[in-house]
C-alpha cells in the first residue's frame, strides 16, 4: 500500500515539474556598441515576444541593457540609437529559468554601404565625453562580441579634421587663438590599429604643435598592448626667456587584460623628456585593478601620476599649448624648469542599482612642484613666472599638496536622453594663508587646507536636433588655488564652477562620406574662484583653479 502511495506521488511530482519549470522567468541582457567597440549609452532596446508583447529598456553608461522576468519562448531584439541603423536579432529562444547574453553592434549608413576602402564611423566617440566611467571604470566588463569582430575584418580607415578658435576673455584668461587638428586611424586585420593625430595652434609667436603616433594590438587571450609616441612644442613665452620654446618627447606603453570574468587589469607607463631652460626627465607609471564582485558591483584600485585629460574625453583637443590642460605641467623658479610630479592612489566601490550608479571612493594625493594657474598681464622677468600667451594664462610654482580625501557620486539615468550626476568631495587644496600678498612672495604663504566641494552635472541629447550637451556646476566652500579631488575620473567629474559643452551635428550632403559637428566649450562662465595677488608692476593678477575660457569650432569626420 505504501509503495502504491509513493508511486502515486512520484507520478504527480513528475507531471508537475514541467509545468512549474515552464513558468520560471528568464532574462536577456548584453552590451550595445558601435563597429569600433565603443559602448553606446541611451540606445533603445525593444524585446518583442509572443502575442506582440514588447518590453522596452535603455542602455546605461557602459552600453549595458537587461530585460528580466521574461516568460520562456521566442523573442526578437531590436536596437536603435541616433545616427545608427537599427539592428534586429530574431528567433532568440529563451528556456525556462535561463539567462541569455546578447551583444549587439550598431552600424552607420556608411558602414552598411561599404563605399570603397573608406568606411566612416562618425559617431564612434559620441559618448566618450559624457561619462568617463565608460572608458576608465566600467560598471560591468564589456564582453567580446563575435559579431563585432566579424564586421571589423579587413582594413578600416577613419579620419577627422577640426578647426577651432578661442575668444579673448577680458583679462580672465583664454587669449584669442586658433588651432587646426587632425586624426587618422587605420585598422589592420581587425586586431591591429595604427593612428596619427596632431594639432597646430597659432597664438602670439611661433606656432605650437602636438604630434602623436599610436599603435595597439589585440591578442587572442583578450589583452591589448599599446604604444604611443608624442612630441610637443609650445609657443615661445616671453622675450625675457630669449624666446626659448618648450619641447617635450614622451614614449608611452600600456596593456590591459582580464582574468576570467571577474578581474580586469590596466597598467602602463610614460617616459617624458622636456627641454626648456635645461633638461628634465620624468617617469610616469599608472595602473588599475577592477574586481567584479557581482554583475552590478565593482571594487577598483587606481594609481596615477598625472591628471586625467578631460578635454580628450570630450573630443575637444583644442589647446595643445595650454599648460593648464596638457602634459607636461611645468612652472619656473629662478629661470629653472620645475616639473609637476604627482602620485594619486584611490580605492572605490561602484554599484549599479536599476537606473542608478553609486560610487564611494577614498583617495590620497601628493603633488610636488604644483603648477598653479594664473591670469593677468605678466612677464617672465624675475624668473618665477611662465607666461603662456597661447591660452592667456601663466603658471606659478606652488608648494607641495599632500592630502587624503573622500568622494561620493550618485548618477541617475532619467531618460535615454537625460542623465544627471551629483558629486560630493572632501579633500585638500592649496590656498593662500594671507591675502593681498605679492606674487613673488606668495609661495611662502601657500598652505594645504581642507575643503568641501559639491557638483551637479546634467548631460543628454536634445530630441530632433540631436544636440549633445553637458552642463555642470562645482561649488567649493572657500577660496582655493587648486581643485578639490583633481584626479576625479568618475561619472561626476566636472571642471570647477559653471561650465557648458555643446556638440551640434550639422546636416551635410548625403553623397559626401563626412559627418560635421559644431563644438562650443565654455568654462567658468561666471569667472569665479579668482584669488587676487599683487603683480610685479603693482597691478592685480589672479591665481585660479580654472580660468574662464570660450572656445568653439568645427569638426569633420570621414
Amino acid at each position: 500500500m505504501k509503495l502504491r502511495q509513493l508511486g502515486f506521488w512520484a507520478v504527480i511530482v513528475a507531471l508537475s515539474l514541467p509545468a512549474w519549470a515552464g513558468e520560471r522567468p528568464g532574462a536577456i541582457s548584453g552590451y550595445v556598441r558601435d563597429a569600433s567597440g565603443i559602448p553606446q549609452m541611451g540606445a533603445v532596446v525593444e524585446i518583442v515576444g509572443a502575442a506582440a508583447r514588447t518590453l522596452t529598456v535603455f542602455t546605461d553608461g557602459a552600453g549595458f541593457y537587461s530585460a528580466t522576468d521574461l516568460l520562456p519562448g521566442l523573442y526578437s531584439v531590436k536596437v536603435s540609437a541616433p545616427s545608427f541603423l537599427p539592428a534586429l536579432r530574431e528567433k532568440i529562444g529563451l528556456h525556462p529559468g535561463t539567462s541569455i547574453h546578447l551583444n549587439v553592434t550598431l552600424n552607420t549608413l556608411l558602414n552598411a554601404m561599404h563605399v570603397g576602402p573608406l568606411r566612416g564611423t562618425p559617431d564612434d566617440d559620441d559618448w566618450k565625453w559624457t561619462l568617463r566611467s565608460v572608458a576608465n571604470r566600467p560598471i560591468l566588463r564589456v564582453f567580446d562580441d563575435p559579431a563585432a569582430s566579424a564586421e571589423q575584418q579587413g582594413h578600416t580607415l577613419k579620419a577627422s579634421l577640426s578647426f577651432l578658435a578661442g575668444s579673448a576673455a577680458g583679462g580672465y584668461g583664454s587669449g584669442s587663438d586658433m588651432s587646426t587638428g587632425f586624426t587618422v586611424e587605420r585598422s589592420i586585420f581587425s586586431v591591429d590599429r595604427v593612428g596619427l593625430s596632431g594639432n597646430v595652434g597659432y597664438g602670439d609667436g611661433l606656432p605650437a604643435a602636438v604630434l602623436r603616433a599610436t599603435y595597439s594590438h589585440r591578442l587572442p587571450d583578450g589583452s591589448g598592448p599599446s604604444m604611443a609616441v608624442t612630441m610637443r612644442r609650445f609657443a615661445p613665452s616671453d622675450p625675457n626667456l630669449h624666446y626659448a620654446a618648450l619641447q617635450a618627447l614622451a614614449v608611452a606603453v600600456g596593456d590591459d587584460f582580464t582574468v576570467g570574468d571577474v578581474l580586469e587589469l590596466k597598467f602602463g607607463s610614460e617616459l617624458q623628456t622636456i627641454q626648456f631652460l635645461g633638461h628634465v626627465t620624468a617617469f610616469r607609471p599608472y595602473g588599475s585593478v577592477d574586481l567584479h564582485v557581482s554583475p552590478n558591483t565593482v571594487l577598483e584600485y587606481d594609481y596615477a601620476t598625472s591628471l586625467p585629460n578631460t578635454r580628450a574625453e570630450k573630443g575637444f583637443d583644442s589647446a595643445p599649448a595650454d599648460l593648464s590642460e596638457a602634459d607636461p605641467r611645468v612652472s619656473m623658479a629662478n629661470f629653472a624648469t620645475r616639473l609637476e610630479r604627482a602620485h594619486h592612489q584611490e580605492l572605490n566601490v561602484s554599484r549599479r542599482i536599476g537606473r542608478n550608479n553609486v560610487q564611494v571612493a577614498v583617495f590620497s594625493d601628493r603633488v610636488a612642484n604644483t603648477a598653479l594657474i594664473g591670469t593677468g598681464e605678466v612677464t617672465a622677468a624675475g624668473g618665477f613666472l611662465l607666461p603662456d600667451v597661447y591660452s592667456g594664462t601663466f603658471t606659478y610654482a606652488g608648494d607641495t599638496l599632500n592630502a587624503r580625501g573622500l568622494r561620493i557620486v550618485l548618477e541617475r539615468k532619467f531618460y535615454s536622453d537625460l542623465t544627471a550626476a551629483l558629486d560630493y568631495a572632501y579633500g585638500g587644496v592649496l590656498d593662500l594663508a594671507k591675502p593681498d600678498v605679492e606674487l613673488q612672495a606668495a609661495r611662502q604663504w601657500i598652505t594645504t587646507q581642507r575643503r568641501h566641494a559639491l557638483a551637479a552635472k546634467l548631460s543628454g541629447i536634445v530630441p530632433g536636433t540631436h544636440t549633445r550637451w553637458i552642463a555642470s556646476y562645482r561649488w567649493v566652500n572657500g577660496p582655493a588655488l587648486t581643485p578639490v579631488d583633481g584626479f576625479n575620473a568618475s561619472p561626476g567629474q566636472s571642471d570647477p564652477f559653471l561650465n557648458l559643452f555643446i556638440r551640434q551635428p550639422i546636416p551635410t550632403l548625403g553623397f559626401l562620406p563626412a559627418h560635421m559637428e559644431a563644438l562650443v566649450d565654455l568654462r567658468n562662465l561666471l569667472a569665479q574662484g579668482y584669488v587676487p595677488v599683487m603683480g610685479q608692476d603693482g597691478q592685480t593678477v589672479y591665481l585660479v583653479q580654472s580660468a574662464r575660457s570660450v572656445r568653439g569650432g568645427l569638426t569633420i569626420t570621414f
